[in-house]
């Protein structure tokens, strides 16, 4: 399988590692033809603001949003959460997917030096964390950088992680999966292994 990483920003190398290490191909995506015969697209980290005018100016935006709303699987991470989330607080200029119905907050953590490391517990409940690890219902490691906040929930998505105090920060609706961290910064593979799971379902 070949997985696509959005690459005008952010953490493209740590992602594609990350998939590497799951004996996954991938791609770098920068024009419409990368997008032939991908398995998944994911959407990395950075600074939301200036990955929404680079998906314009690149004229990425419409091929992305037709492939993501004709079923591509999705993962978005930090502000790759914020582009596919239906709604932003005060989104200015920024493009949005509305790929899974959230609402979020840019930086809602605090600035950069408010980032944090920490860590998560998966959501049992979740079909993506049922079955086949042993350490499912184990807390994984999680990097925060500037990181979005969920603030709404819509009805028909899943939590799939949660800080200690109950604040969801990894969800997913059909074919998007979306988290407010950075997994691809830690050497726990289990997030990228549910995007995996997810695209070999869809």
């Amino acid at each position: 399988m070949t997985f696509g990483i959005l690459a005008l920003q952010g953490d493209v190398r740590e992602h594609a590692r990350s998939l590497h290490q799951l004996g996954c191909g991938t791609r770098p995506v920068r024009r419409r033809e990368d997008l032939d015969g991908l398995k998944g697209l994911v959407l990395p980290g950075g600074e939301s603001t200036t990955l929404s005018r680079l998906l314009v100016t690149a004229e990425l935006f419409e091929p992305l949003a037709e492939a993501i709303a004709g079923g591509l699987p999705v993962m978005g991470t930090c502000a790759g959460m914020i582009l596919l989330a239906a709604r932003v607080v005060e989104d200015g200029e920024i493009v949005q997917f509305g790929a899974i119905d959230l609402l979020v907050r840019r930086n809602g953590y605090g600035a950069q030096a408010s980032s944090f490391e920490g860590t998560v517990s998966l959501d049992g409940g979740s079909d993506l964390t049922r079955g086949g690890d042993d350490r499912q219902d184990e807390k994984m490691p999680a990097v925060f950088i500037r990181a979005p906040v969920i603030e709404e929930v819509g009805p028909g998505v899943e939590v799939v992680a949660r800080l200690s105090d109950g604040q969801p920060v990894a969800c997913r609706q059909k074919q998007a999966l979306v988290a407010s961290f950075h997994p691809e910064l830690t050497t726990d593979l289990r997030f990228h292994r549910m995007f995996v799971a997810l695209a070999e379902q869809s």
